[in-house]
């Protein structure tokens, strides 16, 4: 008899809080990506209040949020859903934070005189200093992923009021080649700890970046890269060309 086909079991994290930078659109190509090699999708929102099993889920997705929103969040992972993310992350869960999102990943956001903690998963602290912003096209030069050959280019859009400083062993997720990345300074962008990634890059990421979006696919079902057909992608082609564009690469 044929294999059966794989389902990829997606939980969303706070979809209806942390959502204000396109997070729905990076959700719609990983199901549509699936969808189109035959591969079941299947995608499980877990909010405020609701307890998360660690071994429910192949992929865990949380985006960005209001820093009122984040500060909600933030006290529910650590209450109700951090010993369960962190035991899927330990086991080798797919998990991806998304600008907010990822500063929850790290140890702690400092907003003014409070701290907000985070569920320590990636070894990094950020602060909101006084100054501008950093907003605009970005895109870097992965470093962290593990089968992604090197000088493979993640390109997105970066809004963020924090800045990111990773400890002197947490590996970036990549060399920032235009932008600002996590402090304006360091050169450096997002984080990895085994299939754990934090990045800034929204606009939204995966629609920009189907080759990333493939990536956590098969990463996330445990299939080598050579088992996930190839699509018709041209025109994802021609996004990614014109995102690199936009921020000058």
């Amino acid at each position: 008899m044929p294999e059966a086909s794989p389902t990829l079991r997606v939980c969303a994290l706070y979809p209806d809080l942390m959502n204000i930078y396109a997070d729905r659109g990076n959700l719609i190509v990983l199901e549509r990506r699936c969808s189109w090699r035959g591969i079941g999708f299947q995608l499980t929102p877990c909010g405020l209040g609701e307890r998360l099993h660690p071994d429910a889920h192949d992929l865990f997705y949380i985006g960005g949020g209001q820093d009122r929103d984040q500060r909600l969040c933030a006290a529910d992972l650590i209450e109700l859903k951090g010993d369960s993310l962190r035991a899927a992350a330990a086991r080798g869960a797919v998990v991806l934070g998304v600008c907010g999102g990822y500063q929850l990943l790290g140890r702690s956001y400092t907003l003014e005189d409070e701290q907000i903690d985070g569920l320590g998963i990636l070894d990094l602290v950020t602060v909101r200093e006084h100054g501008p912003r950093l907003i605009g096209n970005v895109a870097i030069e992965v470093q962290g992923l593990a089968g992604v050959p090197d000088g493979t280019v993640l390109a997105g859009f970066e809004n963020h009021g924090g800045r990111t400083r990773l400890s002197a062993g947490q590996p970036p997720l990549g060399r920032v080649l235009k932008g600002y990345g996590n402090d304006g300074r360091s050169g450096m962008e997002g984080a990895v700890a085994g299939n754990t990634i934090g990045t800034y890059l929204h606009g939204p990421l995966l629609p920009k970046n189907v080759w990333f979006a493939d990536w956590l696919i098969v990463t996330a079902l445990g299939l080598g890269p050579e088992e996930l057909s190839p699509l018709q992608d041209e025109l994802e082609s021609r996004t990614h060309a014109g995102a690199l564009r936009a921020a000058g690469v």
